[in-house]
């Protein structure tokens, strides 16, 4: 099995309601907090997909919608 790094972003909203997205690494352990400011946040309009698919298979469904200008920011 091919072993692949994740990160999970928590954002806690106000209202109490939680999300945990999961994702590829944006910030690693060996750089600085510094060069790593949030610029923009964008959430697609993902609403479900197979509970098979892989995270590749995500990955390439939101960076296809991003590229059609299908996203929330």
């Amino acid at each position: 099995m091919k072993m692949m790094p994740l990160q999970l972003v928590i954002i806690d909203l106000e209202n109490g309601q939680r999300g945990v997205f999961v994702g590829r690494p944006l910030i690693t352990g060996d750089t600085d907090e510094n060069e790593h400011q949030v610029q923009n946040v964008w959430f697609t309009d993902i609403q479900e997909m197979p509970d098979s698919a892989t995270l590749e298979q995500l990955t390439r469904v939101t960076l296809e919608q991003m590229s059609q200008g299908r996203t929330l920011q």
